[in-house]
């Protein structure tokens, strides 16, 4: 369990990761897209961003025609949501922003 703790918080180090969680933790899909454009990142970055929080068990992902769309993993343990909420709380709110390219 120590080193499921450690990676949850290793992967909340980083800030575009971070800022990518803040975005997608509302429940909803994201596309990477969306992601690419409010973060200002490149395709190749946001994709390992999202497999890195994918991979710890914070995301869930679809892929839809070329895009993968994200969203929170609804099976988190408590504790975990207890963290990242605490961890998001801290932050200052993002602006709203929708991508262009929606679900068919």
């Amino acid at each position: 369990m120590d080193s499921q703790i450690d990676d949850l918080l290793s992967a909340l180090a980083e800030p575009t990761r971070l800022r990518a969680l803040q975005i997608v933790w509302d429940g909803e899909e994201h596309c990477v897209c969306e992601l690419m454009d409010r973060l200002g990142s490149t395709q190749s970055r946001m994709s390992r961003h999202m497999t890195r929080l994918k991979t710890v068990g914070l995301l869930i992902d679809r892929r839809d025609a070329q895009w993968v769309r994200y969203r929170r993993n609804p099976d988190l343990p408590a504790s975990w949501v207890a963290v990242v909420d605490a961890v998001l709380a801290a932050l200052p709110p993002m602006q709203d922003a929708s991508c262009h390219r929606k679900a068919a």
